[in-house]
């Protein structure tokens, strides 16, 4: 039958130069897929690294027409380098709608995560991603405009500056720094701000932290992944590692000295590597999914992506309708457990390659959901007595 879509797994390794050619290609003509996620550079490096690593070569009468980087968990399917990357999608050309739905059936995929698909779909719900658009005239008439906006912000973050070298000296901010040791010392930092948080510690099964070393040592003319850093006197006070590609800029995992969170040092340095990266041209600076707080003072620009469960008919779709049907019973704080519960599972299941890993890390998450809900009876307790 003409023109229907059929699809080859290879490994990454085994596109050859033509494929590679097309993919550059549609990244850097088809204007939803600027993120560096969607680079080859990306796929390449993360499909040496991330466990069941694979690619699908999609093809209309025997012509290429999309690629879809993912990792196998089981039957199971998620985007290549899952649960850190945001945004994924099929590589195309801007004609060319594959969808959501198509991918997950010609995988056969037993279930199908995305937290972040940019594309053509129409299984699950719109979620927003936040970014800072860079005027041409550069970093000082963004700031001028945002101050203008957010006075009492940005005069709080001023004198939270002035806070931190007060008490611990000049502050020095630096970026493209690839330097191990320091990428140690953030992962360090990160897996302890999961741990108290109750998230799972996504470097806690080794391969995450080997893909962020493999991009970080692997710096290319118009992609890369690099650290930047704050010093304030002698003291390391934040690092963020970040992926950049083309004008490109974007935020991935940011850490700070939790004991110096009164003079926010995270923000500060958000805002110092703007300056230093604007003036070297990047102009798109993404911060992944809203929600924490301080994005809304920064960000002017938003795009719209999709989370979604592609499940395939069968137990695992009859399991998941059950516990919908039972969530849906408590009302609203039903669904917003279920979708808490949801992405817990998502990036368990894409960290762990193994079924005895995704029992530690489920019992692991069951005893952090057991700790808070006790807090909160404990809390709601006092308050009845107060």
């Amino acid at each position: 039958m003409p023109d229907t879509l059929k699809v080859e797994i290879i490994r990454t390794e085994a596109l050859d130069a033509a494929g590679i050619a097309l993919w550059r290609e549609w990244t850097a003509t088809n204007p939803t897929l600027t993120s560096p996620y969607f680079r080859w550079d990306y796929a390449e490096i993360a499909g040496r690294v991330c466990p069941g690593a694979a690619l699908a070569v999609f093809r209309r009468d025997g012509r290429i027409v999309g690629f879809f980087p993912f990792q196998r968990r089981g039957r199971a399917v998620q985007p290549l380098g899952a649960p850190m990357n945001d945004y994924h999608g099929v590589i195309a050309p801007a004609e060319e709608t594959i969808s959501l739905e198509e991918v997950a059936r010609l995988l056969k995929a037993s279930r199908l995560s995305v937290p972040g698909w940019i594309g053509a779909g129409e299984a699950g719900s719109a979620r927003q991603t936040v970014q800072v658009v860079m005027p041409d005239s550069g970093y000082d008439a963004w700031y001028a405009e945002r101050r203008a906006t957010y006075g009492k912000y940005f005069k709080d973050k001023e004198r939270a500056r002035r806070s931190l070298e007060a008490e611990l000296g000049p502050i020095r901010v630096e970026r493209a720094l690839r330097d191990p040791d320091m990428l140690d010392r953030l992962i360090e930092l990160k897996a302890a701000q999961y741990r108290r948080s109750g998230l799972h510690d996504i470097f806690a099964c080794g391969w995450t932290r080997d893909l962020l070393q493999a991009l970080m040592a692997d710096p290319r003319a118009d992609f890369g992944a690099s650290m930047a850093a704050m010093h304030a006197g002698d003291k390391l006070v934040a690092v963020e590692f970040s992926l950049y590609a083309g004008r490109h800029y974007h935020f991935w995992f940011p850490v700070y000295e939790p004991a110096l969170a009164r003079c926010s040092p995270g923000i500060l340095l958000s805002m110092d590597t703007m300056r230093l990266a604007a003036a070297e041209g990047f102009r798109v600076f993404d911060f992944g999914f809203e929600g924490e707080t301080y994005k809304k003072y920064f960000i002017n620009a938003r795009q719209t992506v999709r989370e979604a469960i592609v499940v395939r008919p069968g137990p695992v779709q009859a399991l998941g309708d059950l516990t919908a049907a039972a969530l849906s019973r408590v009302g609203g704080k039903g669904e917003a457990l279920r979708t808490s519960l949801r992405r817990r599972w998502s990036t368990i299941e894409a960290c762990e390659p193994t079924a005895a890993g995704q029992v530690r890390g489920a019992a692991v998450a069951a005893r952090a959901l057991a700790r808070k809900a006790t807090a909160a009876k404990k809390t709601t307790a006092r308050v009845a007595h107060a």
